[in-house]
């Protein structure tokens, strides 16, 4: 007899209208998969470029959706040649599989247990499913693409988002120097996660503010959030740096510039390495606000402002 659960759902792209909250069935458990019972799942932008459609050339999706790639739970049940975790592990996970369909807002997901590491036990729920896509971001962009170091300079445009937030406390994990771009309202915040400069973006051209610290220039860039605020930093990357962006993909950009674009991937050694961060009290989660699984569409609209501090998540 099939299974079944409550999940937020959508049928065709569009507003949050288009999403719904209702019973679906659970999919059958395959060799090497898991069923995990969700008890927190993280909110991202791109849950909402997703559900617009905007995607939909670049990945397959098939309908109806379940939106959302963050996810903290506990394992119940374990396929075939499943047996990295045992019934009761907790775990987190970037759950982005090749095809959009079984996402993280819903009760249960079934997920290969090669997406997930055992959760950090420091932390609630609530900020353990706020890590795996913006914190693997943050990682892969800071660590692998922008090969940051110890003593170097990184600026970070949108540091006090979820991505950015990340960024922060990575770099200063890494020993590097922090100078942290978004409105004075969260400046505050950013120096509390780590920053040791801020500039307001809205108040001064991003990159002279950036020179006036390190008239030299920067040795990354950090781009979160792309457009005027990107191309205002860019006199600020000394020659020889490197520039990464999550959602510019250079085809404005000066050729000469060493750029970087990285769109991250499940990465289940890099998710221990974020545990260990946190267990370790150097990578804290701020979680702006919490929304029960009904209130899935609000979510959605409410990152989708790109104005969150921290992290939103979904309580199924």
């Amino acid at each position: 007899m099939a299974r079944e659960m409550r999940a937020a759902s959508y049928s065709e792209f569009g507003g949050r209208d288009k999403v719904t909250v209702g019973t679906m069935e659970l999919p059958e458990l395959k060799e090497g998969e898991v069923l995990v019972k969700i008890k927190a799942a993280g909110v991202n932008p791109v849950d909402t470029v997703i559900r617009e459609g905007y995607y939909k050339d670049m990945m397959p999706h098939l309908m109806p959706v379940i939106p959302g790639w963050d996810m903290a739970g506990v394992v119940e049940e374990r396929g075939h040649a499943a047996r990295r975790f045992e019934v009761g592990d907790e775990v987190y996970g970037y759950a982005r599989r090749p095809e959009v369909k079984w996402g993280t807002f819903a009760e249960y997901i079934v997920i290969p247990e090669s997406y997930l590491a055992l959760r950090p036990r420091t932390l609630s729920w609530e900020e353990t499913a706020g890590i795996p896509l913006a914190g693997l971001t943050a990682y892969q962009s800071l660590y692998v693409a922008g090969n940051l170091q110890a003593g170097q300079s990184v600026l970070i445009i949108g540091a006090s988002g979820g991505v950015g937030s990340f960024g922060i406390q990575l770099a200063k994990a890494r020993g590097a120097e922090v100078l942290g771009v978004a409105s004075e309202r969260n400046h505050a915040y950013m120096r509390e996660i780590g920053a040791d400069h801020t500039i307001d973006y809205k108040d001064q051209h991003i990159g002279e503010a950036a020179k006036k610290i390190y008239p030299e220039g920067v040795d990354l860039i950090f781009d979160c959030t792309s457009g005027e605020s990107l191309q205002q930093s860019l006199v600020a990357l000394k020659p020889g740096g490197t520039l990464v962006s999550i959602l510019n993909q250079g085809q404005d950009l000066d050729p000469s510039i060493n750029f970087r674009f990285v769109f991250v991937e499940p990465h289940a050694t890099q998710l221990y390495a974020l545990r260990e961060l946190a267990e370790a009290g150097k990578l804290k989660v701020h979680v702006s606000k919490t929304y029960s699984l009904d209130e899935a569409p609000e979510a959605l609209e409410q990152v989708y402002t790109l104005h969150t501090t921290g992290k939103m998540v979904v309580v199924p």
